[in-house]
């Protein structure tokens, strides 16, 4: 029991203690000692301690063999930072806790506490695979099925990050994009792909606000995020040698902030580039204001 509980994050099957030998009194005994604790139907924890991804593994389990972890908790399970999309307000199991995201390959009825079902006819074994021991949706599957519930700024995110992490091919993702007709969500997808410069990585709700002006303003696209020696641009614009930073009053208040801030700016300039700092109320009271003096700041700098 202990042997198979170590390699699924302290959960085994109803199945699973039977082929290893053990008793229905045996199991009985240990649900009432305490050694074994019940998740779902057929599915128990090891111990005490609900270890991260047991309670994503015990889902899978607790639906069958052709179950695998899906929408935001195999957006988490690719991307277990805080980049990863937050999940939707929803559902939630008893405990409190938001229940966790399941697809299987099969029609049905059945209600299973703690899990949110996602039940499709077919489900192809190009949209599965294992990580770290669990069986979840691949990265294209995933966005696909997170695009008809997630803000389009999130979605961007989402596949920019995929992207990023080597994860998703951007080509493979909009092949099939053009191949998928009447789903929900294909539009915000195609929306993404299209864009000018492709999808784009921002830290921050200031970087996407920005981002958004840029392409309202209908500005070359700059790049997201660079790293130009030690330091990490918000916005760069290679051509031009011009950089963008977004200075939220919360983070760069500080006086450590604030001078850190003068001597990459230092660095950078003496390196011949240009850097603009920008804050919240310029990006979002006065937006075309502050896109149309970048704009000539764009062309004064490529002249």
């Amino acid at each position: 029991m202990w042997a198979i509980a170590e390699r699924q994050y302290g959960v085994v099957t109803h199945e699973q203690l039977m082929s290893a030998g053990t008793s229905r009194g045996g199991l009985r005994h240990r649900l009432a000692v305490g050694r074994l604790r019940r998740l779902h139907r057929g599915v128990y924890l090891v111990g005490p301690l609900v270890v991260p991804r047991a309670r994503q593994l015990a889902a899978v389990l607790a639906c069958g063999q052709d179950a695998v972890l899906s929408h935001h908790d195999a957006s988490e399970l690719w991307l277990p930072e805080r980049s990863a999309p937050s999940p939707s307000r929803g559902r939630r199991s008893h405990a409190g806790r938001r229940s966790v995201h399941v697809t299987v390959a099969h029609t049905g009825r059945s209600h299973k506490p703690g899990i949110r079902l996602h039940r499709v006819r077919a489900l192809d074994p190009l949209d599965r695979t294992v990580v770290d021991g669990i069986p979840v949706t691949t990265p294209i599957r995933t966005v696909v099925d997170l695009a008809p519930v997630l803000e389009l700024p999130k979605l961007e995110r989402l596949i920019a990050r995929m992207a990023r992490e080597g994860f998703l091919d951007l080509d493979e993702l909009a092949s099939r994009v053009a191949a998928i007709r009447g789903r929900k969500g294909v539009p915000s997808l195609r929306a993404v792909l299209t864009r000018s410069g492709g999808p784009a990585l921002t830290r921050s709700e200031a970087e996407a606000v920005f981002l958004a002006l840029t392409r309202k303003a209908r500005l070359p696209a700059p790049k997201v995020n660079v790293s130009i020696g030690r330091y990490e641009l918000d916005f760069y614009w290679p051509d031009a040698r011009l950089a963008v930073e977004i200075d939220g009053f919360r983070h760069h208040s500080t006086r450590p902030r604030f001078e850190g801030d003068r001597r990459k700016d230092a660095w950078l300039r003496a390196r011949g580039l240009t850097v603009i700092r920008l804050s919240w109320r310029q990006i979002t009271r006065e937006g075309m204001v502050t896109a149309v003096q970048l704009g000539q700041a764009l062309v004064q700098a490529m002249r």
